[in-house]
């Protein structure tokens, strides 16, 4: 098996863009350092059902309320006014945006233990059709490779994804490399188990990163 880049198609550039956009990166590097209450504050936010702060603080006083630790809630208050942002973009933009957030978060936690980590890559195996899309992140590491397929909620895995990470694993055993695959929803563990409960797709050997164990993709050994 080998790695390779993603072609630049329209939709890569348009794309390319959002991820490039200084808004997703401070939305991720807030998140990589965040609480699990503070991981629900801002999937609540950038659902973008309201928009105004003083709401926000009301709903979450242990994150935003003044009894809370000042260190503690000035992190919340950057991360709430960051995802504001984010829900302020328009419902189109927004979910390009958590999407873009969910993988950069998603890289930046796995670079806390390797070195090897790239975005938007293919897996290419000799005698295999190569698949359309890439994989959002993968850590390339010689000897233990593993891709990531990035989703904001448990209603964006489906049968497709499934199969293509399954296929990729297959694929890889049969070069006797053992390829770690898995899918890095920012939703509750749940609602995944839910969803992954209801598909025929063959998901058995994909591993699941929710919401509530996004922080173990820094841990050696997942």
């Amino acid at each position: 098996m080998r790695f390779q880049d993603a072609a630049r198609d329209a939709r890569a550039v348009v794309y390319a863009g959002i991820q490039a956009d200084p808004l997703v990166a401070r939305v991720a590097s807030l998140l990589a350092d965040a609480t699990v209450g503070e991981r629900w504050l801002a999937r609540a936010v950038m659902n973008g059902e309201r928009t105004d702060p003083a709401g926000w603080r009301r709903i979450f006083p242990t994150l935003l309320g003044v009894a809370a630790p000042a260190e503690a809630r000035d992190h919340a208050e950057q991360l709430l006014a960051a995802c504001l942002q984010v829900a302020n973009r328009g419902e189109q933009a927004r979910s390009s945006y958590r999407g873009a957030v969910v993988e950069d978060l998603t890289a930046r936690l796995l670079a806390r233990r390797s070195a090897s980590v790239r975005r938007e890559r293919r897996v290419l195996f000799d005698g295999v059709p190569a698949e359309i899309h890439p994989y959002d992140v993968t850590v390339e590491a010689d000897g233990k490779p593993e891709v990531y397929d990035c989703k904001w909620g448990a209603r964006g895995i489906n049968a497709d994804v499934l199969n293509q990470l399954d296929d990729a694993r297959a694929h890889s055993a049969d070069d006797d490399v053992a390829l770690h695959v898995a899918i890095v929803v920012f939703d509750a563990r749940r609602s995944c188990e839910l969803r992954l409960s209801r598909s025929t797709a063959r998901h058995d050997d994909t591993a699941l990163v929710a919401l509530e164990g996004i922080e173990s993709l820094s841990k050696v050994g997942r």
